[in-house]
């Protein structure tokens, strides 16, 4: 059991509050996100002679993109920014929505945004982010710091979206502290900002995250166990990736997620159904793209959680000033972390984020909420967005 000490020790620091990579990467990325426009961001012409051969872009236009009326209309495209090549969906026409999804998801976890967003005049844009998906993946820890991200996502909109200065970002998991540092460093790109499930976590110059998370959890908490490189995937693979991904999607116990080696998700043998809102047939779309790249991409980035810390030290006490809104769920592991909750209701959300406009607490939703209520989740979204 873990000392009250040390839990109380981790009041402030959030159960995704992850810092990544080294400082040989910060150059590399340095002008995609700190200038503009940027001039390594261009779009790949799937007709054009380039480093993709004519039948990637053809795969990219069939199943399963296609083989669900939910897919109906998606546009599908390789993007070269930030020196990757990464895979975009969008749909619509208007303002612009950058989707950023988190682990383990993929573009398709904003399908029913998407379709619905672009229904009411916006247009929807969610890519697979770095390591992830059609989108390139790097195979060091150190090529996915805040500042990689950051770099891919500032390019990117230089490269599909060069007539709007600024747009509407919603992010979620990763992709939620992915927006937060967006935000932060480039708070003139963000028009206004949705995020679920990860709240704003501010730096503790004194306290790194990864040594923090082990003293607090120790070495079966999730996080710990993801950072060894190669020893996780060979687990997973071991396991099956359907077992995997379904042991995800269905976590809703509001305590954090241990992984003891042997033991994922219940025994072995122990059946796991899925949830009303995930069907297999997406399941399966999830499986084909893990079993294409594996789950190196998504863990890297927590492997680069104490590099994040170390870059990011110079934002020490920076504020998000963008207008906010905050959604998440009351049965989210996030939310459940300790101190959350009182970041969140007593005063410490508002004053790093000062232009929080509203927190919603969706009673009886776990962590994936925009796939288990899209409904409400897009109500939520739409009423924010249509201030602006």
């Amino acid at each position: 059991m873990r000392s009250p000490k040390a839990i109380a020790s981790f009041r402030r620091l959030y159960v995704h509050s992850l810092d990544f990579t080294p400082k040989s990467y910060l150059c590399t990325t340095k002008r995609a996100f700190l200038c503009r426009p940027s001039v390594n961001a261009t779009v790949i012409n799937p007709a054009a002679t380039c480093c993709f051969p004519s039948q990637y872009f053809n795969n990219l236009a069939s199943k399963p993109y296609s083989s669900s009326p939910q897919m109906e209309g998606i546009e599908h495209r390789i993007v070269k920014a930030n020196g990757i090549n990464m895979h975009v969906a969008e749909k619509g026409k208007g303002p612009l929505i950058l989707f950023l999804h988190g682990f383990p998801e993929l573009w398709y976890s904003w399908r029913h945004q998407i379709n619905a967003f672009a229904s009411l005049g916006y247009r929807a844009l969610a890519p697979d982010l770095r390591g992830y998906g059609e989108t390139e993946a790097p195979g060091d820890a150190s090529a996915y710091t805040c500042m990689n991200v950051v770099g891919d996502l500032v390019a990117l909109l230089d490269a599909v979206a060069a007539d709007q200065e600024q747009v509407f970002v919603v992010g979620h998991d990763w992709g939620a502290l992915i927006a937060w540092w967006l935000c932060m460093f480039r708070p003139d790109r963000v028009k206004a900002l949705v995020n679920l499930s990860v709240v704003f976590s501010p730096r503790i110059p004194d306290r790194k995250p990864l040594e923090t998370l082990r003293a607090v959890y120790g070495e079966d908490y999730y996080i710990c166990r993801f950072q060894e490189p190669g020893v996780i995937e060979a687990e997973f693979k071991e396991i099956g990736y359907e077992r995997i991904l379904k042991g995800f999607f269905t976590y809703r116990s509001p305590g954090p997620l241990l992984l003891p080696k042997g033991k994922y998700f219940g025994q072995p043998d122990t059946p796991i159904s899925l949830p009303s809102w995930l069907s297999e047939e997406e399941l399966k779309y999830y499986i084909s793209q893990y079993e294409k790249k594996g789950f190196t991409g998504g863990l890297n980035y927590y492997r680069a959680i104490n590099s994040n810390w170390e870059l990011t030290a110079p934002w020490t006490g920076s504020k998000v000033k963008v207008p906010v809104k905050f959604i998440v769920g009351d049965l989210d592991l996030t939310y459940n972390a300790p101190g959350v909750k009182d970041f969140v209701h007593k005063g410490g959300f508002k004053k790093y984020v000062p232009l929080l406009e509203e927190v919603v607490v969706m009673e009886g939703v776990a962590h994936f909420l925009h796939e288990e209520k899209p409904d409400e989740i897009n109500k939520h979204i739409h009423h924010f967005l249509k201030k602006f």
